[in-house]
């Protein structure tokens, strides 16, 4: 049933005139699609109160006051601190399996919903003000918020839990009916929901769940570093691991093989992807979660790092009509967001672009996607065959790994399309070396190639914390820098801060190391020159190395001495 416009219902309330309403309407059209009654209140046609009072009649809510509302201790414990923050709700009262929650903005229905799926209980909404909620959740999650450790503690000392995990244990036949009422129980489901949003407010990539013979560790990965979090009990390895293939639609009673699976959750009216491997060890079932959460992903080139003269350059060379354009890396260095950051931008209606990628990370509109799937049969090259009769312009192929896809990649380069793709190589030159060893003829290589980006990860400085330091002479050293090179120059850390959740970091950028061809690389390639001679000739040429990449954002304050020596130091 559609639902009455509020414009109106604040006129019928006698709040609003229909000359204010017209007024109303001309201003929201200003403000680009900010909420009818955001705007009343912003404008001082209307106050909170009432605009609480019109929501409530719009969506056939009551109206809640929080401030005359006592919450019991039970109540609030359904709905951690994390997730009242995220969603900015507090839970009011809890009566025949139903949570009733107050909230500011009753239009997002796709809360009630997500709330369901973590919570397992059925959901209703009232409508308050936001002051109300601003206030009630200082009142009650601020002074005493839940956190990991507390809710850890309460689940060590529930007794019926602990007898319930040991009973099931890892040894012999599986009582179903017992795994699954374990693995739904209460204190398992509020544990598992406070780690995931955790890791998805952190903008963690990964959540690690990991048995061993006396503990059970929970890591989490932000940043491109692993941070540990306060282990829960052993004994509720096996409830944890259960809960998670649950989610994951797994086979719970299989514990002997590899499982891959996915959870789909929309967190915060944006939907998340969650990646679930599950690996026998021989303590239990190793869990890893990989978190690909689309609101954080920048596809954009300007956001990825790339310094604005190697960047004009790879603009022009993507928008070529045909060539291949590689971008090079280790795992985890960022390669596909790079892709797929030069794809957003080439991605207009005239042109028909095209990926093959193991697994699809990302969705962008207009753009086909398409899995490779080994076990069928379904390979990067048998893809890029069967790509080249959909008449593509523009083709991503997510990785060379052998000979046939590279020389598939060549030829739909030589008909007259652009080809990107990944390679794995320590630096820019030595693709080319790569590619030779594979297979591919020297020739085809100078007659398609239009450049090679390299690139890794550092994580940036936390802005609020930053301060100068002076790095030890070894450390200098490690750089080939002496004390004389940083005459004038500075150096920064960060000194840790709860933004930063005291790791002096926060967020990650690239370094880079742009080679395109010339005619001077094409003959050395043709002519079998080594990584070497061609590495002098790029930089002869003008590129910078990783190297030289690192060092800039050192001293322009961006990232660490450290972080540059962890990335760069081996491709010296």
């Amino acid at each position: 049933m559609a639902l009455r416009r509020l414009g109106q219902i604040l006129i019928d309330l006698g709040f609003i005139n229909d000359e204010q309403r017209h007024i109303l309407l001309d201003e929201q059209q200003q403000r680009q699609g900010e909420l009818i009654g955001q705007v009343a209140v912003s404008m001082g046609l209307i106050n909170e109160d009432q605009l609480a009072i019109a929501l409530a009649e719009q969506m056939g809510m009551q109206v809640i006051n929080l401030a005359d509302v006592v919450i019991a201790p039970e109540v609030l414990a359904y709905v951690t601190e994390p997730m009242a923050q995220l969603y900015r709700i507090v839970p009011v009262s809890f009566k025949d399996e139903t949570l009733t929650i107050a909230m500011c903005d009753p239009q997002k229905l796709s809360v009630l919903d997500e709330l369901r799926n973590f919570l397992g209980y059925n959901v209703r909404a009232a409508v308050t003000t936001e002051r109300d909620i601003v206030t009630a959740l200082e009142r009650y999650y601020a002074a005493g918020s839940e956190s990991v450790e507390s809710l850890l503690a309460g689940i060590e000392d529930d007794p019926e839990l602990t007898a319930a995990a040991k009973n099931v244990g890892t040894e012999g036949p599986l009582d179903l009916t017992s795994v699954e009422a374990l693995a739904d129980s209460a204190p398992v489901r509020k544990l598992l929901n406070m780690v995931l949003l955790l890791g998805i407010k952190d903008h963690a990539s990964d959540l690690h769940f990991e048995p061993f013979e006396s503990e059970f560790k929970i890591r989490i990965r932000a940043d491109g570093v692993l941070y540990e979090m306060v282990p829960p009990p052993r004994h509720l390895a096996f409830a944890i691991t259960t809960r998670v293939k649950v989610m994951a639609n797994l086979d719970i009673a299989e514990r002997r093989l590899p499982q891959d699976g996915r959870i789909r959750l929309t967190v915060g009216g944006h939907p998340v992807d969650l990646r679930v491997s599950v690996l026998p060890t021989m303590f239990g079932e190793s869990v890893v979660m990989r978190i690909l959460d689309r609101s954080v992903v920048m596809l954009d080139l300007d956001a990825v790092g790339i310094e604005p003269e190697i960047l004009g350059d790879f603009r022009k060379v993507i928008r070529r009509p045909n060539g291949i354009v590689l971008v090079t890396g280790p795992t985890g260095s960022g390669k596909t967001t790079t892709l797929y950051g030069a794809l957003n931008e080439l991605n207009v209606v005239e042109d028909k672009i095209i990926t093959t990628e193991d697994p699809v990370e990302y969705d962008i509109d207009g753009i086909i996607q398409i899995p490779v799937d080994a076990s069928i049969g379904n390979t990067f090259a048998q893809c890029l065959r069967s790509i080249l009769r959909q008449d593509p312009d523009k083709i991503l192929v997510g990785e060379i790994r052998d000979l046939e896809t590279a020389e598939i990649a060549v030829q739909a380069s030589l008909t007259g399309h652009m080809v990107f793709s990944t390679l794995h190589t320590n630096d820019a030159p030595s693709t080319v070396t790569r590619l030779r060893d594979m297979g591919v003829p020297p020739f085809l290589l100078t007659a398609t190639m239009e450049a090679v980006l390299a690139q890794r990860l550092v994580r940036r400085i936390c802005p609020n914390c930053r301060e100068t330091e002076m790095p030890s002479v070894e450390t200098l050293a490690e750089l080939e820098l002496t004390p004389e090179d940083c005459i004038g120059k500075n150096f920064y850390r960060g000194r840790g801060c709860p933004a930063c959740n005291n790791t002096g970091f926060k967020g990650r950028t690239g370094l880079f190391e742009y080679m395109p061809m010339n005619d001077e690389i094409r003959d050395l390639i043709n002519s079998g020159s080594s990584t070497e001679q061609i590495r002098h000739s790029a930089l002869r040429s003008g590129m910078r190395s990783l190297r030289q990449s690192g060092l800039d954002k050192v001293f322009s304050g961006v990232t660490t001495i450290e972080e540059a020596i962890r990335e760069t130091v081996l491709d010296a």
